[in-house]
């Protein structure tokens, strides 16, 4: 199992999600969050000057089986690439474990349901 953190530009969140969806990787989780990149920018807004460099975005965790990770990948970053700088990152950590609390299944079954695999 893999978990998959991207952090993407938030206006493109509805179409990693629809994409996801698509891919039948149907269980995310998100968060809206704020970073720093190189981009360092000012701008001015009735005579006052703002920093423009912190800059939001949309963090999603996703874990799925090891066979999952290649189609989520493919599908977060044709949906969130613009071509543009601040496009964002996708990271693949490796999950040792995972339990569902209501069964107390274990490992790959307890992110999907049995009756559910074909």
């Amino acid at each position: 199992m893999k978990k998959i953190e991207a952090i993407i530009r938030k206006t493109k969140f509805e179409d990693v999600k629809e994409a996801l969806l698509a891919a039948d990787i149907e269980w995310f989780s998100y968060y809206d969050v704020r970073g720093e990149g190189k981009m360092r920018q000012e701008r001015i807004y009735r005579g006052v000057m703002y920093s423009t460099s912190s800059i939001e975005r949309v963090l999603m965790n996703i874990v799925v089986r090891d066979k999952n990770v290649e189609k989520t990948v493919a599908a977060i970053e044709k949906a969130a690439k613009t071509g543009e700088i601040g496009d964002g990152r996708i990271f693949i950590i490796p999950v040792e474990d995972t339990i569902r609390i209501r069964t107390g299944e274990r490992g790959d079954i307890a992110l999907y349901n049995a009756e559910q695999e074909k």
